[in-house]
Parts: structure tokens; sequence; C-alpha cells
């Protein structure tokens, strides 16, 4: 094996150790990568950026600045309003929503399609009863789906699509992927709101009669005990009875820095500033708190607020963490949320994993739900300066409902000239953006803050990296490889193979990454058996999309990660049969409507 190979594979080896183990985050895991690539004499350094200025890059950014214009115009706001229903049966429930989100992620972004419909999805089922642990999970299963339907719905398909214009001389148009790809997903939808949805684990809160979000979301959080409290002198056991009648446990105590958990902790006699660590949803806590006349950890700033807010202008927002948000990875304190944003963290919800530092000082992780105090009028600049998602009932941003429309017929209006083959499609965006500023639809100050550059960043250091693997001959030892694997049998089977393969790496690597490693392998394929390269092409835009057996394979399995109370372990009930459905009528659909031989 030449010494080039030796390097990419050796890279591309650590770059996916790097990406399942999580310690950093990928756009710092592929740059690294890049510039070790670069040092080490595989990566050309006139190519080296040559990334970042991709069509699939600037495409994927711009379709993150139309779809923020899409939600500020309410034109989002109006299919949700028209469609949602706290009234009906959760299968009923579960696929409208279903298709809401499936349609509005093939026009859109899913994950921003995602960000848009949970906190709907959230205050439906706290208005019906439920928990939304029911219904998350196949909304987020929907919003992946739908965007394999279109070109610009996932960037897998935006990745395909400029890799077929590099390698072949043609990219794919807006709607080429609508067979397969839309197809797939009305069967993958059929199969999440009539049979899948009912494989979600349930929760003993949810089978009692519904929980609210609260209930199944609990938060660690910290009391203190006040200089003069009455509780001082009692043994942290002697409050279980106050624990039990305001719903809240007591998990520790936290004395002169140090955590004291359990048994060690029960025994403790109180003394002034004391922390008592808990396990409540937020009215539970607050109950404990006023029964027992206790502090929460940071009161000094909590008073300060009240001062400076009139003292009734202060208001509680749960929201929840993604994946690169400002917050991910650090704590309140290292942010300095208090002296920057007057806000006080009074707890964090994390499903499977315990809290073992103070909250304020607590590393916050994607898909925790933070519980925060923060003055009423700046709550909302807040949640969006930390980088995270509100689980309330309507957006952050002031919506320009009198645009609607005119949003809508710009977008229709590009949409339709790129189909058309007038305008090419990244131009076409462009023009999107453009026209939302001048219009006043999408604010200039907030242009820049909709594109998520972390991905920008994973996706210009993947294309050199890939294109180098190309170059060097190491995708062909790949192809190689794959077609022993699948012997002497037919192509169709090689296909299926190609498919099984990038939807495990997709399971545990970032999308994105995925397509950019998978797609000359499958044109590589396509060539050994000397058939058409277009079905291989498609069979990795359709399993790169499909990550459904972890909370860390697709964002928006992430998101709903703490927002729907799972483990780590539920997603395969529901995700793996939607995995083999997704096979097994994706290899069919491919060859009909993409011929191995045309």
């Amino acid at each position: 094996m030449p010494q080039d190979q030796i390097i990419l594979f050796s890279l591309f080896g650590i770059v996916f150790a790097l990406l399942i183990w999580g310690r950093w985050r990928y756009d710092l895991v592929a740059f690294a990568a890049l510039m070790a690539g670069v040092v080490l004499g595989t990566v050309p350094v006139d190519v080296a950026f040559t990334g970042f200025g991709h069509p699939a890059t600037m495409v994927v950014a711009l379709v993150l600045i139309v779809s923020a214009g899409l939600v500020r115009s309410g034109a989002v706001y109006l299919i949700t309003r028209t469609l949602v229903d706290a009234g009906r049966s959760l299968g009923g429930h579960i696929a409208v929503m279903g298709v809401v989100g499936g349609v509005l992620s093939a026009f859109m972004n899913n994950v921003a399609a995602l960000a848009l419909l949970m906190p709907v999805d959230v205050q439906t089922s706290r208005k019906a009863g439920r928990a939304p642990g029911l219904s998350l999970m196949p909304l987020s299963f929907a919003t992946i789906l739908g965007g394999m339907a279109t070109l610009i719905g996932t960037p897998p398909n935006i990745i395909i699509a400029t890799y077929r214009e590099s390698a072949l001389g043609q990219s794919y148009e807006m709607f080429d992927f609508a067979p397969v790809g839309a197809l797939v997903a009305l069967i993958g939808l059929l199969f999440v709101a009539t049979v899948g949805w009912r494989l979600i684990p349930v929760r003993a809160e949810a089978v009692a009669g519904g929980a609210p979000m609260g209930e199944i979301a609990h938060y660690i959080a910290e009391l203190t005990v006040p200089e003069d409290s009455r509780l001082i002198g009692r043994a942290l056991a002697d409050l279980d009875e106050e624990a039990d009648t305001a719903g809240v446990e007591i998990v520790g105590l936290v004395r002169n820095g140090r955590r004291r958990l359990g048994a060690a902790a029960r025994v403790q006699v109180l003394e002034a500033g004391d922390g008592i660590v808990l396990e409540a949803e937020p009215g539970a806590l607050d109950e404990f708190r006023a029964a027992l006349s206790l502090d929460f950890a940071d009161e000094k700033r909590l008073a300060a607020l009240r001062s400076e807010s009139g003292g009734d202008g202060l208001t509680v927002v749960e929201a929840v963490v993604p994946e690169g948000a400002r917050i991910a990875g650090r704590s309140a304190a290292a942010i300095g949320l208090g002296w920057r944003r007057r806000t006080v963290l009074v707890g964090i919800a994390r499903q499977g994993r315990r809290i073992t530092s103070h909250v304020r000082r607590e590393i916050v992780r994607p898909g925790d739900i933070l519980l925060l105090v923060a003055p009423a009028e700046t709550a909302g600049e807040v949640v969006k300066w930390l980088g995270c998602l509100p689980l309330a009932e309507r957006g952050l941003a002031v919506t320009v409902e009198t645009k609607t429309w005119a949003a809508i017929g710009i977008f229709a209006a590009a949409v339709a000239l790129a189909s058309l083959g007038f305008l090419y499609l990244p131009i076409a965006l462009g023009c999107v953006v453009v026209l939302y500023v001048v219009l006043g639809i999408l604010p200039l100050s907030e242009l820049y803050d909709q594109v998520e550059w972390p991905v920008i960043v994973l996706l210009g250091s993947m294309i050199p990296l890939g294109a180098a693997l190309e170059t060097s001959g190491g995708t062909q030892l790949i192809v190689e490889g794959l077609t022993w694997l699948a012997g002497d049998l037919p192509p169709w089977v090689a296909l299926t193979l190609l498919m099984a393969v990038t939807m495990t790496l997709s399971d545990v690597l970032n999308n994105t990454a995925t397509a950019i490693v998978a797609a000359p392998i499958g044109l590589g394929m396509a060539q050994s058996y000397g058939v058409a390269p277009d079905p291989f092409l498609m069979a990795v835009a359709v399993a790169a999309s499909c990550a459904f057996l972890t909370p860390i394979g697709h964002k928006n399995n992430t998101l709903i990660l703490g927002p729907g109370g799972y483990g780590f372990g539920d997603y395969w009930r529901m995700g793996l049969p939607l995995e083999i459905i997704v096979v097994a009528a994706g290899v069919p659909l491919i060859l009909f409507f993409w011929p191995l031989y045309p």
C-alpha cells in the first residue's frame, strides 16, 4: 500500500474514532485532520481550503438562512397553527405531525424543521396530558425521512449531487431524489405512525396518566440553607417527609465545595450555607423551597435581578441544548451566564447520566434541558445567545406576519427556477437570501447567526480529505474490498451491502462525513460492475440520511434526548425495524427508478 494511502487511511481511522468517542466536537476533529493531511503532504496546499468554497458547502449555509427566513416570516407557523390539534388521539397526532415535519424537511433543513416543531409537539403533549416522549421520537424520525425527498432537504443529498457534477459532469436536479426519497419517506412514515411509536419504551409516568413534560424531565438543582434557617441542626434525613409532600427527591449535600451523596449525606447535620441537592420538576422544586424557606444556590444574583426588574419581571425558561450550542461542553460559570446575560441557571435535566458537581459549574452536554431564571424582556435573547432551543409555545424572534406570502412566493419561485434549469441552485438560494434581507423578512444583523458554522467547517475540511483519498487510490481499494465481499452475486446485492455499510456508519458518525466518504465508493462499485452509477449514488444518499439507532447518529435524535426523557438504548427499538424497512423498500425503488442498465 503506498505511503499516501497509509497516511490517509490512518487519518480517517483517527477521525472516525474521535467522532465516535465524542470528546471533541466534529468540526475541530475534521479541521485538525485536514491540517495534518496538508502537513504530511497527502492534501496539496493549493486545494486545502477549496472545500469551504465548494457548492455543497454554500448550499448548506444558504438553506439554513432561507429556513430561518421562512420561520421568521410566519410561513411555517401558518401551517402548524392550522394543522396541529391537541384533541387528536396520539396516533392521529403522530401522523399529522409526521406529515407536517416530513413536508417541511423536504424544503428546509431537517434540523431546522425539528427545531421549529419540537416546542409545538411538547406544548401539544402538555395540553393533551401525555408524555412528550411518546411523540418526539416519531417527529424526529419523520423530519429525517422527509429530508430525503429533495436536493435541499438534507446535506447528504447536496453532497451526492455536487459529487456527481464533479465526477460525471452533471448534478442532480431539485426533485431527482423524490421518486425514491419521497416514497421511502412515505413508507417509513406509515410505519412510524402506525406501529413504530408503539415500540418506544413506555415510562411508568406515561402509563400513569400521561405525565406532562416536567414530570419526566426532572432537574438536578441545588437549594441553599440560609443563615437564619430553622433547619440548622437537623439531619438531612429529617426532610424526607417535606420532600415526599412536595414530590422531590433528595440526592445529596454540598458542603465546603464537596458533594456527599446517598447514605453519607443523609446522616449529616445541616449547617448554614449547606447546599441540598435535589431531583425535581420545576413546580415541585419551588414548592419545596418555599415550604422550608430555602434559597436557590445563586440567591444573591436572583435577588439582584429581582431588584433590577422591579420584583416581578423574571421568568422561568426551559431550553434544550443542541450539539454545537455556545454552552455545550462548558458550564454556566465558565461562559459568564450571570454577569453577561443577567440570568441564573437553576437546574439541569439529563437523562442517563449523573450530575456530580455544582449546577453552575457542571459541564452542560448536548441533549440536556436547562432551567433558567431570566428577565422576562430578554429571556428569548438569552436562550438564543446560549445556542439553545426554547421549550415554549412560541418562537423567540418576532414574526413578521405581514410578509408571510412574500417569503413563500420568493422561495417557491427560486425552487421553480432551479428545478427548471434557469438558475444554478446556489445562485437561486443566494437570491432568496438577498431578497429576504432587502424586504426586511430576515434582519441583516441576524444573517450570520443562522449559519451552523461547525457544519460548514466539517464540510470544508472533509471535502479535500475525501478528494485526496480518491486521488490516492484509497477509495478504489475500499471498492475492491466490498466487491470481493459481494463475490459473484448480482450487482443489486452489492447495492444492498453498500446501503447497509453506509447506514451503519451514519448511525455513529455525522451523516455529512459519511456521505463524503461513501459517495466515491458507490461510484467506484458501479464502475467495477459495469453498471449505471446513479443507483449506487442514490443508495448512498438514502442510507447516509437514515440514522435511527442512536441519539448521536443525527442531530435531530440528539435534540430530543432530554425533552423526550429517552435513554441511549431507546432509539434502536423503533430505529432498527425502520432501518430494515428503508433498505427493503429502498433497494427495489432505486432499481425501478434508476435501472442498473438504462
